[in-house]
């Protein structure tokens, strides 16, 4: 493990101001802190998480053996996040890093400078697929949505994929397989822990997936309308379908047309509920319920746990976000 975690902090507190490269000799302790992470030493892996889904499986699976400090705060939206300096150098310190390739554009560029030898991307770990505004049924002006799955390249991870993987609980499951081997090959000392761990993590997992596909087997609809497209690969595995507001930036905003659409296919669909998430705002979500006579209730794509976050951890939300999906689907 990295032998760097064992300088004392305050030996190095007169170095904060003088930048990164300076910074890059301040303990991990002290960065962080910065990062919202406990940063003790001790002889543990010091792990580095680019935001709450890789952190609760750093945590889940590396257990008492791991010293796990997340870059992105909680009721941060992890896809506006800027580092900065001392977390930047973090990432230079830490034994272990784990990220989600595509969700964080600053992070990304950070982790590749930082060079760390155990550096993890998650999404090598299961197959990313393309997704759009809508997963599953075919509805409304083509052009228009042609131009909105443009309008998401942007905020993608490679080659026009979707990232949001953990909201499928079976490829999150697949992610915490690789995590827990990469942390066997990191720390092979406490290998047999790791092994252990992740079985637990495996089985709630599965668990889950078993709970989604009986709640969600027989409902009165299978359209779902939600404020950006994170919950892709979730509508594909349990065989709903997933129409966006904005599409999968939760910051762009819906065109007129697409506005239009979205009546169109709640009234075909028999749309009841129209979803919103807890770190983005729920005025545009609103203003199309309100247009469209719909509901509105939240279902949260897990980017980060905040006190309004229904549940303390992912399957608690998770369970949350099958709760009201059954209600606003119609599930018998």
């Amino acid at each position: 493990m990295n032998v760097r975690r064992l300088i004392p902090t305050a030996a190095l507190a007169g170095s904060l101001t003088l930048g990164l490269v300076a910074l890059s000799a301040c303990s991990p302790s002290d960065a962080a802190d910065d990062a919202g992470g406990g940063g003790k030493s001790g002889g543990k892996l010091a792990v580095v998480t680019s935001f709450y889904p890789m952190q609760y499986l750093a945590e889940e699976i590396g257990g008492s053996h791991v010293d796990v400090s997340t870059l992105t705060k909680p009721g941060v939206e992890p896809h506006d996040l800027e580092l900065g300096t001392r977390q930047a150098a973090q990432l230079g310190e830490a034994d272990y890093i784990l990220y989600l390739k595509g969700i964080q554009p600053a992070v990304d560029e950070a982790i590749t400078a930082a060079g760390v030898k155990n550096t993890v991307d998650a999404a090598s770990l299961t197959t990313l697929e393309k997704h759009g505004a809508e997963v599953g049924h075919d509805h409304g002006d083509e052009h228009a949505g042609e131009k909105h799955a443009e309008e998401d390249h942007a905020h993608e991870g490679e080659a026009g994929t979707d990232p949001h993987i953990w909201l499928d609980p079976v490829k999150y499951a697949e992610v915490a397989k690789g995590v827990g081997a990469s942390l066997e090959k990191a720390d092979p000392d406490n290998a047999a822990a790791y092994r252990k761990n992740t079985t637990t993590v495996v089985e709630r997992l599965t668990a889950l997936d078993s709970a989604f596909e009986q709640g969600l087997a027989d409902t009165s609809t299978k359209t779902f309308i939600t404020t950006h497209s994170a919950f892709g690969y979730l509508a594909e595995r349990y065989g709903l379908t997933q129409e966006s507001i904005a599409g999968i930036s939760p910051e762009s905003e819906p065109s007129p047309a697409r506005i239009k659409e979205l009546r169109t296919i709640a009234a075909k669909d028999k749309v009841g509920t129209v979803f919103f998430e807890t770190l983005v705002s729920d005025k545009t979500a609103k203003t199309v319920a309100a247009d469209s006579g719909l509901k509105t209730d939240v279902l949260d794509p897990i980017e980060g746990i905040t006190d309004k976050s229904k549940g303390a951890d992912y399957v608690e939300v998770m369970e949350s976000n099958l709760a009201a999906l059954e209600k606003a689907l119609g599930a018998k």
